[in-house]
Order: C-alpha cells, then sequence, then structure tokens
C-alpha cells in the first residue's frame, strides 16, 4: 500500500517546483509528477536546432527571475544557477539605426528618448528610485488577502493600472512612446488594456535595478536548481508520469497542481468552476542557430540582451489587436533575445543562438516566418545570411510541448478586465479551490506569468497555513 505523504504537487514547472522546495524545506513529505520526461515546464533549454546550440524553447530572460523573493531565499546560486547580463538589459531600435534603450542606468534610458521626454521619464520612474527589492516583493505577492509592506509604494504602481496608452500621453516623442508601449506588450494585451500601464512600468523598473539577465547556461538551470533544492531536503521528482484523475495520485494530505484552471477541474473532478476563465492570444516563436551575432543596424541593439521590434507604439498596437481579434500576423511586433554575446557556453564558438517571437490569435495554425523574419531583416538587413537553422513552433506546436498552454497562450490566461488581477477567479485566497486539499499554483495564480517562481510561493503558503490548522 502506497504510504500517505504530505503534499503531491502535479507539474514540475518553476511554480511547481518552488511550491514543492518550499513546503519540503518546511519539513512536510513531498513528492512531483511531471509528465514530461525532463522537468522545467516554461523553464527549459534544449537543443531545438544543431548540436551544440542550446535553446531556451520558452523563458530566457528573467528581469523578474533575479527580482524574485523565492529564489532568493531558497538560495539558488549555491545549486548552480548564476545570472549573466548583457551591457544593456533592452534596446528598442529605429529604421534609422538608431535606438532607445532600457539601461540600468536612468539618465543614459533617458537621454535615449530625446530632449523632450527624457525629464518626463525621470519623473515617471523617481518615486520608485532604490525601492524596487520591496516594491518587487509587494507587487509579486499582492493578493486580496495579503498586506503589503509598503502600501504607499504599491499604490503608486497601482496608479499605472491605467492603460499604457494613458501612460504614453506623458511622453511627446514617438521613441519614448514606442519603448513604453513595447514594455507593456509583454503582458500580450493591446495598450488600452486594464493594467497594461502598471505591466509596462514594472518591466522598466526591473531593468533600472536589476536588468533583464539570462540564467547561465539556459533557463533549464533554474529548474535545476529548484529540484536540487527539492532533493536536498528529502523531495521526490517523477518524470514522464501523465495525471488524468486525482485517484491515479498517492494519497496526500494536499495536492498542489502546476496547471492550467481547466486541466486542474478536469483532473480534480471540480466541474465548472473555472468555466469563465478566458485564454489569451499564443505566439508564434522562433529559435534561430546562426554563424555569426545577430548584424543590427543599432550598436545599442548589438549590446543588449533583448530587442524588441516595432518602432511605433501605433504599430505595437495593431499587432497586439490582431492577436486578439484573431486576425493574421503582417507585421508582428517582437520580442527577440540573443543570449549568447553575455553567455557563449550557449553555442559552439564563435556561433550564437536568437529567439523572436510575436504574438498570434490563440490556436492559430497559420506560418509567420516570412513575416517575422521580415520584420527582423528591417533592423539587420543580412540576417538570413546567418541562418544555419530554426526550429519554428506555432500555437498547435507549443500547447503539444506544455500542456499548461491552451491553444498555445504561454501566459496562461488572458490579461483582460479583471482577470488581470483577480485570476483564476474570484477569492479571498486564489491559490485555494473548493476542494479543501486541492490547491493551484500556475501561472493563472497571482502574480501571473514569468519564471520567477511565486504562484508557487504564494501557494506554498496557503497550503502550509491549511496543513498547520488541519
Amino acid at each position: 500500500m502506497t504510504s500517505l505523504v504530505d503534499v503531491v504537487v502535479v507539474g514540475a514547472g518553476p511554480n511547481g517546483l518552488t511550491a514543492a522546495a518550499e513546503l519540503a524545506r518546511r519539513g512536510f513529505s513531498v513528492e512531483v509528477f511531471e509528465a514530461a520526461d525532463t522537468i522545467g515546464g516554461g523553464a527549459r533549454t534544449e537543443e531545438l536546432t544543431l548540436p551544440g546550440f542550446r535553446h531556451d524553447p520558452c523563458s530566457a530572460a528573467h528581469p523578474f527571475g533575479i527580482s524574485s523573493p523565492a529564489f532568493r531565499a531558497l538560495g539558488l546560486e549555491r545549486h548552480g544557477l548564476e545570472w549573466v547580463h548583457a551591457e544593456l538589459p533592452m534596446a528598442h531600435p529605429f529604421p534609422d539605426g538608431t535606438a532607445a534603450v532600457l539601461s540600468r542606468s536612468v539618465g543614459e534610458t533617458a537621454m535615449s528618448l530625446g530632449s523632450r521626454d527624457a525629464g518626463a521619464w525621470r519623473r515617471l520612474v523617481a518615486p520608485f528610485a532604490g525601492r524596487w527589492d520591496v516594491l518587487a516583493r509587494d507587487f509579486l505577492t499582492a493578493s486580496p488577502g495579503t498586506i503589503p509592506r509598503d502600501p504607499l509604494l504599491l499604490a503608486r504602481l497601482g496608479r499605472f493600472g491605467l492603460p499604457a496608452s494613458a501612460v504614453m500621453r506623458r511622453f511627446t516623442g514617438e521613441r519614448a512612446r514606442g519603448l513604453f508601449a513595447g514594455l507593456a506588450a509583454h503582458s500580450a494585451a493591446p495598450s488600452g488594456g486594464f493594467l497594461t500601464g502598471a505591466m509596462g512600468l514594472a518591466f522598466a523598473l526591473a531593468g533600472h535595478a536589476v536588468g533583464w539577465p539570462f540564467a547561465r547556461g539556459g533557463s533549464q538551470s533554474i529548474s535545476d536548481a529548484l529540484a536540487s533544492v527539492l532533493r536536498l531536503n528529502g523531495g521526490v521528482v517523477h518524470t514522464g508520469v501523465t495525471v488524468k484523475r486525482l485517484d491515479e495520485l498517492p494519497p496526500a494530505r494536499a495536492y498542489v497542481f502546476d496547471t492550467s484552471p481547466t486541466a486542474l477541474a478536469r483532473i480534480a473532478g471540480l466541474g465548472n468552476v473555472y468555466e469563465g476563465y478566458r485564454y489569451g492570444p499564443s505566439v508564434f516563436k522562433i529559435d534561430y542557430a546562426l554563424s555569426g551575432p545577430v548584424p543590427w543596424t543599432s550598436a545599442d541593439a548589438r549590446a543588449a540582451g533583448t530587442v524588441h521590434l516595432g518602432p511605433t507604439s501605433a504599430e505595437i498596437d495593431a499587432s497586439e489587436r490582431a492577436a486578439v481579434s484573431g486576425a493574421d500576423p503582417t507585421v508582428p511586433f517582437l520580442i527577440t533575445t540573443q543570449p549568447t554575446p553575455a553567455d557563449p557556453s550557449r553555442a559552439p564558438e564563435g556561433k550564437h543562438v536568437f529567439w523572436a517571437y510575436g504574438h498570434v490569435p490563440n490556436g492559430w495554425r497559420g506560418d509567420a516566418t516570412e513575416a517575422v523574419e521580415r520584420q527582423i531583416t528591417r533592423f539587420a538587413p543580412d540576417f538570413r545570411d546567418l541562418i544555419l537553422a530554426r526550429s519554428v513552433m506555432g500555437p498547435p506546436e507549443l500547447a503539444s510541448r506544455n500542456a499548461n498552454y491552451v491553444g498555445g497562450d504561454t501566459a496562461c490566461g488572458a490579461f483582460a478586465g479583471l482577470q488581470s488581477l483577480l485570476r483564476p477567479r474570484l477569492a479571498r485566497v486564489p491559490w485555494a479551490t473548493p476542494h479543501p486539499r486541492v490547491f493551484i499554483c500556475s501561472s493563472a495564480t497571482p502574480p501571473g506569468p514569468g519564471v520567477h517562481g511565486m504562484g508557487g510561493h504564494n501557494a506554498a503558503r496557503a497550503v502550509w497555513r491549511a496543513l498547520r490548522r488541519g
């Protein structure tokens, strides 16, 4: 007979592994079950193109990972995680060969926006100067039942719950508007969407405070470090196990799901409890093996770890609106990363890996390769000459690789309306479910998507309180 364990975690993504590691450190017996043959979820690294080229199939740059209170508390650096930084966190190039930049220096960023908007940028970020650690903790743990450490500081960020389009009215020039629109577009929502202003500002503040680093060796290093903490504290990980029903799992005092809400409801028999939950746009992603660095016409783009491609705020907004409305991508806004200048271990000597994606409609089955490469060559005309191989993934491929990506939605839920804030449903404890022993910790829970483990951290706290009461 299988013995009772304290906690069973379903899904070995960053949130599931964080929840498991934190509960194991508190002395609970923990077992993790993962459907794939390897751990990692959205934080994996694989040779997708050619031998020796190590690509991140999903996440790559981690401004919230290096900021994560959960990762810091777990001491992941002692388990092999090392952050590496490009010279610039992010660049936003223009067709004339210039670029606006997000730098660790507020002054350098402001000056890249032009004299008309330099002061407006300084005023935008000034109230948060030197307070990122406190703000990040409050921002990443915020929920209806938590009390922030600095309510006034969080309230200042909350003022930017306004749409990004409203924040951009602070600026007079397109350089600043385009830069901020690109930051806000990480939410996969048009610039008029709720909380897109706060999202854009949070990415900017993180860039100034801690950068947008890569994990040396690839994002898999984050998952491996989390698993190392878990195993050191007696936890067990089972891979290659697909869970279809709750009674297929060992008997446990609590079950924690790093899955989509709909998968959780199906497995745990919760009926239509998440019936109203909405999934958002997907992405069309290409990983490239290159014979050399991307030949950007902008020197700042060559120095940046992340490069946003979509020069104007209007072009970016049109791209995000197309993805939300179900239209085919024609001129996609692209988020690209180039890890190898900062981490040459990711490719054979002299070679490079490059990562690019744009948002497309949920479940879209088209091929956007030409549209993506046409956008890249606007800013790096000789790019195609360097391509050794490419790995192309649209919504169907992403969904087949990770069941959490419903319709290819890598954010595990749309940022639209109140769901931007109250996900996966309205509840005092968002990580709890109607079943008293079942919890959810995936990116569908606060604080939402990103490799920071905070959904797992927040869920672990809820589980710990429930087990202590029980």
